[in-house]
């Protein structure tokens, strides 16, 4: 199979198009939860109630997952991604100006939440429909780094627009972005069909699928492939700003490894044949927890730093899978099976947060990194046979 190049990529217009509005989405939430939760805090005066603001957009991400991700390809994906674009600028609004009280807030963003996989997974299920072969992989490459890129960026604009206009001008700016985003995909895709025909209700159908997708072995292990190695690489990050002693140096490791990360895609997607990156899967994912080991030996804020860019570098090994997975699956449920992936994901990062949060309480931040590293490590050598593909699937790229 033969490489794709940027030029190549960004020449496809409705991939332009997907990349853009991606951007503006991913800046744009970073943006909304910060203000939210500097606005909660404002209010209450309460740590808890703001940090429970910062993750509210995130925790419904499961249970849409588990009943709603049906929708995705049941419903046409333009006017899917449109949609919701225009309910997250109309939720930025009432957030801004309504004067709802706290736990209304929390329950509108709760509430609305419950529709982000859908939305996601008709985005990520398009991309192989606009850039067939080498092109998706290297399309998905260019998302993740905008991804990385976008939240630094947005935590960056998000705290200027907090000190010139306050959360709710902060508030104001991304229902801006999200209206922008919305016309640009309105404007800019072309429209396509559903993939699925509407049959049983949305959430018989999606826990029909669900089961469908995780009884096959193959599709199961690539997406137990895809979670269980950044399980662990969530619950080390989520103690760093514990490891630090909560300064906000914590900020400079957490920056760092998002940079890592895009570096490692964008290397990894642009510059590795396909054959290659597939056999780097394997030492990637081992990749991802040997820097966390080295935190036993209590490195000061420069080796962290520079540690967490190192295994965050090791995310580029879902590259190799992503070929894979889009074979693996059913065209006519493929949005779901992209929606199932990223729900399975987030779902697994917030546990092991909570995991290696927990063995911090016990046994001190540092320690339960290197606990968290060494976990990972045995992950990703217990999944070796979906890690490394086989020759024979490697030559073919190859040819």
């Amino acid at each position: 199979m033969k490489s794709a190049t940027f030029g190549e990529v960004f020449a496809v217009r409705e991939f332009r198009v997907l990349f853009g509005s991606f951007a503006l989405l991913v800046g744009g939430d970073v943006i909304k939860m910060l203000a939210l939760s500097v606005l909660v805090y404002a209010r209450t005066g309460s740590p808890g109630l703001s940090a429970a603001a910062y993750m509210a957009g995130w925790l419904p991400f499961i249970l849409g997952g588990l009943f709603l991700l049906s929708l995705a390809d049941r419903m046409a994906p333009r006017a899917l991604m449109v949609t919701g674009e225009l309910i997250r600028a109309v939720t930025c609004l009432l957030l801004a100006y309504a004067g709802l009280p706290v736990w209304a807030m929390l329950a509108l963003v709760l509430v609305t939440g419950l529709f982000s996989p859908v939305f996601f997974a008709a985005r990520a299920a398009m991309l192989p429909e606009v850039l067939p072969g080498d092109a998706f992989v290297l399309g998905r490459s260019l998302l993740n780094v905008v991804s990385a890129s976008a939240q630094i960026v947005g935590l960056a604009v998000g705290g200027v627009f907090l000190a010139f206009a306050g959360p709710s001008g902060a508030l104001a700016a991304t229902a801006g972005l999200s209206a922008v985003a919305a016309v640009v995909l309105r404007a800019g895709l072309p429209y396509r069909p559903a993939r699925g025909a509407a049959g049983a209700g949305a959430v018989r159908e999606t826990l029909r699928v669900n089961g469908r997708l995780l009884s096959d072995g193959r599709v199961r292990g690539l997406l137990l492939a895809g979670w269980l190695p950044c399980v662990f690489l969530a619950g080390a990050e989520a103690m760093v700003v514990p490891y630090l002693g909560g300064q906000g140096q914590a900020g400079v490791v957490l920056a760092a490894a998002a940079g890592g990360m895009a570096v490692g895609e964008f290397a990894v997607g642009r510059f590795a044949a396909p054959g290659l990156r597939e056999r780097l899967s394997f030492p990637l994912a081992v990749l991802l927890g040997v820097p966390w080991l080295f935190f036993a030996t209590g490195p000061g804020i420069g080796w962290a730093a520079g540690l967490a860019a190192v295994a965050a570098a090791g995310l580029s090994y879902q590259l190799g899978l992503q070929r894979r997975f889009v074979d693996s699956v059913p065209e006519e449920v493929r949005g779901q099976a992209f929606g199932l992936q990223s729900a399975g994901l987030m779902t697994g990062q917030a546990a092991g947060a909570a995991l290696v949060g927990g063995l911090g309480e016990v046994i001190a931040p540092g320690p339960a990194i290197a606990v968290a590293g060494g976990a990972g490590v045995l992950v990703a050598l217990a999944l070796v046979r979906v890690l490394r593909p086989a020759p024979a699937a490697v030559s073919r790229l190859e040819q």
